[in-house]
């Protein structure tokens, strides 16, 4: 079941890049305002990225001081 929720997302994933570059491609805009809008939309990507992988870091940390009763170190 996860596999195929996992092979679901991947492909998605893949879809939405392969959809995102065409249409930077076959967008009529001049080369500057089209390198400017790709690096606001990965620099929005990853913030969101990072975001989710916070939350996710959090949720995760509370699980397992949940399940052991000890709480992980931090090393960042």
């Amino acid at each position: 079941m996860m596999n195929k929720v996992f092979s679901f997302l991947a492909g998605a994933m893949c879809g939405a890049l392969v959809g995102s570059v065409t249409v930077l491609f076959l967008t009529p805009a001049s080369g500057e305002a089209l390198r400017a809008d790709a690096r606001a939309r990965i620099e929005r990507a990853l913030a969101e990225a990072r975001q989710a992988m916070e939350e996710t870091r959090q949720e995760m940390e509370a699980q397992f001081e949940a399940l052991t009763g000890v709480r992980p170190s931090s090393e960042n």
